[in-house]
């Protein structure tokens, strides 16, 4: 019975999805249709200043798709379409697509704990801990293993010790992330690499492998393939006419948010318009989008040196940056991601100043931290009232001291940007208080070094 169910359940998605009238490459060779910019009104002005943008962040290939056509493909310096890049950690994606692969085909299920597929003692965690640890919390950062140790890559057990119990912590944390490959391997008995080629890359053209970097397994491809998978991904894991994932609900989880401490992280995908997320490395939570400068259904793969893989749906838009490091945070996610976004959603608006957030008044005053936060050495913070008054907006450190006084006088009724310059503070989390005649509001920054 189970059968004819799932068959007829396929046939209606895959007819709602081919609705769309995406186009897809052929799975072989090179020929792939491309949209003049000028159909989508795009402003030539726009797309220069695009072009320099990325060129003078280090921008080795830079693609975007509109419906599956090629709308832009940079190429800087000596990188070519046949180059070959790392993904860094904008390869977990792949890796949450493949779990759910294995999921649908019955090989694994994500309330399995992780030692019945690594084994028991695959940490130093007491058993009772170990046992807690599912394949959910891999996929969701989620482990409650210790991200402070001196290896964080490391996925021996010595380096696998416990912090707390597993859901009630979240921690970007690459160890317990990198060994859902050899979970993978042990639920379907066949080798990273020949399982990602065989119900994968091979069935949409990907031109990719695996390879091994000390403790992490690096996805290596050129440009038009991690497009690709951000096609098929923008197509909800179906390449044409052939539906590579049909398991809607693993795949509506994966670019949901997976749990309530970080929401702007699914499974192993970020994701924008959450109102709130939290840095690799910190256990701070940021309220505010992920990237404000992008639509808020923007799905994201994030990796260590400005990797991007970005899905808008709303758009119809997969756009894809490899390069070397643009210049700001070195993590997976940095000011580089909200300031791309501005220039992309430029495009659309030339009269549109670019990388800047249009900011809509709040109905009640409240004191906003624009991007970029985590910031340095500057951020702008703004601020709407509806009648004069007194303002005195402070900086105060983690302490409790105060850095600097921005603003000290009367204000008339309207918007108010402030620019807050931290060149000579010391890094860390600082609190901005604007009290504004009787009402107070704070927001919380963290300057970096």
């Amino acid at each position: 019975m189970k059968t004819p169910l799932l068959l007829i359940f396929t046939l209606l998605f895959m007819g709602r999805v081919w609705g769309q009238d995406l186009y897809f490459p052929p799975v072989s060779g090179e020929t792939w249709d491309t949209l003049s910019p000028s159909a989508l009104g795009w402003s030539d002005d726009r797309l220069n200043e695009l072009y320099d943008f990325l060129d003078e962040k280090n921008t080795k290939a830079f693609i975007i798709l509109k419906d599956g056509k090629i709308v832009v493909e940079w190429y800087f310096d000596s990188f070519t379409q046949d180059s070959l890049w790392y993904w860094a950690s904008a390869g977990k994606t792949i890796t949450a697509f493949l779990v759910g692969l294995a999921k649908q085909e019955g090989l694994l299920r994500l309330e399995d704990k992780t030692s019945d597929y690594l084994g028991k003692g695959w940490t130093s965690c007491p058993p009772e801990k170990e046992n807690l640890i599912t394949l959910r919390h891999q996929l969701t950062m989620t482990t409650g293993l210790d991200d402070r140790v001196a290896d964080p890559y490391n996925t021996t057990p010595p380096s696998l010790q416990y912090r707390t119990d597993a859901g009630m912590r979240w921690a970007y944390h690459n160890a317990p992330y990198t060994l859902l490959g050899d979970v993978l391997e042990a639920a379907t008995g066949m080798q990273k690499n020949l399982y990602t080629a065989d119900r994968l890359s091979d069935r949409i053209g990907m031109k990719g492998l695996w390879l091994q970097s000390g403790f992490n397994s690096l996805y290596i491809s050129d440009a038009r393939s991690m497009a690709r998978f951000g096609l098929l991904i923008q197509n909800q894991g179906v390449w044409d006419a052939d539906t590579l994932l049909y398991d809607q609900s693993y795949f509506q989880s994966m670019i949901t948010p997976s749990q309530d401490l970080n929401r702007s992280y699914g499974y192993l995908w970020w994701l924008n318009g959450q109102g709130s997320y939290m840095l690799p490395a910190l256990q701070i939570v940021f309220k505010t989008d992920l990237f404000p400068n992008a639509p808020a259904d923007l799905v994201a793969g994030l990796g260590k040196n400005d990797q991007k893989l970005y899905v808008l749906n709303s758009r119809g838009l997969v756009v894809v940056r490899l390069g070397e490091n643009a210049g700001q945070l070195k993590l997976a996610l940095s000011s580089f991601d909200n300031e791309l976004w501005g220039r992309i959603m430029d495009l659309y608006s030339p009269t549109r100043t670019a990388g800047k957030k249009q900011i809509h008044p709040p109905d009640e005053f409240e004191l906003l931290q624009n991007f970029p936060n985590p910031f340095n050495p500057s951020t702008t913070l703004s601020f709407h009232t509806s009648a004069p008054g007194h303002a005195l907006l402070e900086v105060f450190n983690i302490k409790g001291e105060k850095v600097a006084t921005l603003l000290n006088h009367k204000v008339d009724a309207g918007l108010h940007r402030v620019e807050f310059k931290a060149n000579t503070s010391p890094s860390g989390v600082v609190l901005f208080r604007l009290t504004l005649d009787d009402r107070v509001s704070t927001v919380k920054g963290l300057k970096l070094d």
